[in-house]
């Protein structure tokens, strides 16, 4: 069983990358969310009382290597089972999102700054009474819509390993050192406007050997209690959000939830279902280029298969996009290529870092049906206390079974991702996130 790692410590990509000043109190005030959009914060946001403590950058960025590693490890551990399992509910709590969004729990409502992740499906929230969890901590008892979830319940039977505990649905799992106990309750939620009643959580109540998201995690994954799943009839399986640089001097992004507002131009691929991993939003990726040069990348590598679970998939928990090892060779070569005699370093799990300026053209990700192009500033990570830069991919575990490839959320940076699950469809469209 896999080591699970901290949330806090994935928190590292941040203020050491570049200088943030202090936001105006008008970019973090609740009043700003309007109906069926929430602003969406980076961890390292002044707007953020999540921020870490400050690293230096080589420290930061091995870190965070570190924690995607661990994250990659649990989505192929996802792909590679041989068959659909229960909801596995402990297990959302190894991913290690970067981005929080305003949830109010409760009421009268209670406010968190919750993890966003679109791998994961259910929601968690610490509360009162957690051994092992952080300060802030949901007070059921000072809500009037809380509610346990009996036993013999139905969404008792999709717990990993239930108990009962005075008749209600409890649970424990242990991994290695980590142990994390919590009931499965409902409550009335609130998104920027809308409250949506007798959603299913978990309730964490003790945890032991590792920390737990500290304000809760809200998952946007396609499992059956994921915020889709519980609340089809007023946003019908469709959002999308704009997820802001941690250069950016607005420090938000945002999460626009149902059909409204969405764009109205944008080109689209295809959304794929992995019925072994239905939560993962799979997509079809066909070939990448390096300016106008398409990569010889064979075909299998990256081609999507359901038997094995490989293929493509959009998240928005890991930090830097993993490739197969040819893909990412070829994207790689590329770019050595281009820099021609430069003195090349490494830094951490970047192998391809440079003293000199990089001047190299966007790279293109061609999916079936679109072509998303990124500028440099999604795929090169340079740090402002030394002259080094870094290709900000890297390859995929090296795994027998099914390979993934992830498309992570610095290349997904400033650009608006829609998905729209009736249709079936990913839009993906370049957009300044204020």
């Amino acid at each position: 069983m896999m080591k699970l790692f901290p949330l806090f410590i994935l928190f590292l990509q941040v203020l050491s990358f570049t200088h943030l000043g202090l936001a105006q109190p008008n970019q973090c005030g609740q009043p700003e969310d309007k109906a069926r959009t929430l602003k969406v914060f980076h961890v390292s946001s002044p707007c953020s009382p999540l921020k870490p403590k400050n690293k230096s950058w080589e420290e930061g960025v091995i870190q965070t290597m570190i924690e995607d590693k661990a994250r990659l490890q649990y989505l192929t551990s996802l792909v590679a089972r041989k068959s659909v399992a229960p909801l596995a509910w402990a297990r959302q709590l190894i991913q290690s999102p970067t981005y929080i969004v305003r949830v109010k729990v409760g009421t009268p409502p209670q406010s968190f700054l919750m993890a966003l992740d679109t791998s994961s499906d259910a929601a968690w929230l610490p509360c009162s009474g957690c051994v092992g969890c952080g300060s802030t901590l949901f007070a059921p008892q000072k809500s009037t819509t809380f509610k346990d979830i009996a036993c013999d319940a139905p969404q008792c039977h999709q717990v990993t390993n239930p108990t009962c505990t005075l008749n209600l649905c409890t649970f424990n799992q242990t991994y290695g050192g980590y142990t994390l106990g919590a009931a499965l309750s409902q409550d009335t939620i609130a998104l920027a406007q809308d409250p949506i009643p007798n959603y299913v959580f978990g309730c964490i109540q003790k945890s032991t050997g590792a920390s737990v998201p500290p304000q809760g995690l809200l998952g946007l994954g396609r499992g059956p209690y994921s915020l889709l799943s519980q609340t089809q009839s007023l946003y019908r399986s469709t959002f999308s959000y704009c997820l802001p640089s941690f250069r950016s001097s607005k420090f938000s992004g945002s999460l626009r939830l149902g059909p409204v507002a969405q764009p109205k131009k944008m080109h689209y691929t295809r959304l794929l279902m992995n019925p072994r991993r239905p939560s993962l939003y799979y997509v079809n990726l066909l070939g990448i280029k390096v300016g106008s040069k398409i990569l010889n990348i064979p075909p299998e590598v990256l081609a999507f298969n359901p038997t094995n679970g490989a293929g493509t998939v959009i998240d928005s928990g890991t930090v830097y996009t993993r490739l197969a090892q040819p893909a990412y060779n070829a994207v790689r070569d590329e770019i050595r290529h281009r820099m021609g005699k430069a003195k090349m370093t490494s830094l951490g799990g970047f192998d391809t870092c440079y003293s000199d300026p990089i001047k190299v053209p966007s790279i293109t990700f061609m999916f079936e049906g679109m072509n998303t192009t990124l500028a440099p500033e999604n795929f090169l990570l340079h740090s402002t206390a030394t002259s080094i830069a870094c290709l900000a991919m890297s390859a995929s575990p090296d795994n027998p079974n099914s390979v993934l490839n992830v498309i992570a959320n610095m290349q997904q940076q400033n650009h608006r991702v829609f998905f729209d699950i009736p249709n079936n469809r990913i839009g993906i469209a370049r957009e300044n996130c204020t």
